[in-house]
């Protein structure tokens, strides 16, 4: 008897098992038809506008876009103001012999990339300037420089950068800021 009621008991679990697993399985058919319904495309993705001043136009209109010359003041000040920004201009100036891997304005943060002297080729030099106000003083920038040196057989090294080496470039690119910003006061008179 004992065997008989767990016979039926493994069959009642069976069958509920299998119930379970079409229920579960309709589910899932189910869900997945929804979504197939739910992404199909409206007029907007069908239609492809195959001239890219039109579609240029038409993303402008919408809000979307860049517009580098003309259209809104207020969407290009930012852009505007980096080309009036005396410290921003000297410190490109003063590094325009490196190559940059960022200049980001909005950020206030220029990176160079590796740097090497023809007579000093194992040794590389990386600097990053953070702006921290648009005025000339000293405080205005931080500098940070960072030295590898690479071995013949590709291996490279860090080492310190001495602080002169950063207050060198500071001073100069202060120099060349002040310079700057006396050109632009003596274009604007008279």
């Amino acid at each position: 008897m004992q065997v008989a009621s767990k016979m039926i008991f493994k069959n009642n679990n069976s069958d509920n098992y299998l119930k379970q697993m079409k229920i579960n399985r309709l589910f899932y058919y189910i869900t997945f038809f929804i979504l197939i319904s739910c992404s199909t495309p409206n007029e907007e993705t069908e239609k492809f506008e195959p001239s890219l001043k039109k579609r240029t136009e038409d993303a402008a209109q919408k809000g979307g876009g860049i517009i580098i010359f003309g259209g809104d003041k207020r969407k290009t000040d930012t852009l505007d103001f980096s080309a009036t920004n005396v410290m921003w201009r000297a410190t490109l100036k003063t590094l325009n012999f490196m190559p940059l891997v960022s200049a980001d304005y909005s950020a206030g943060l220029i990176v160079t990339d590796w740097y090497s002297d023809q007579r000093l080729s194992k040794e590389q030099i990386k600097i990053q300037i953070s702006f921290l106000s648009n005025e000339i003083r000293s405080d205005s920038i931080v500098i940070n420089s960072f030295k590898r040196i690479c071995e013949s057989n590709g291996q490279c090294t860090n080492a310190a950068v001495s602080e002169k080496l950063n207050t060198e470039i500071k001073d100069q690119i202060i120099t060349t800021a002040r310079s700057l910003k006396i050109e632009e006061v003596k274009n604007k008179k008279p």
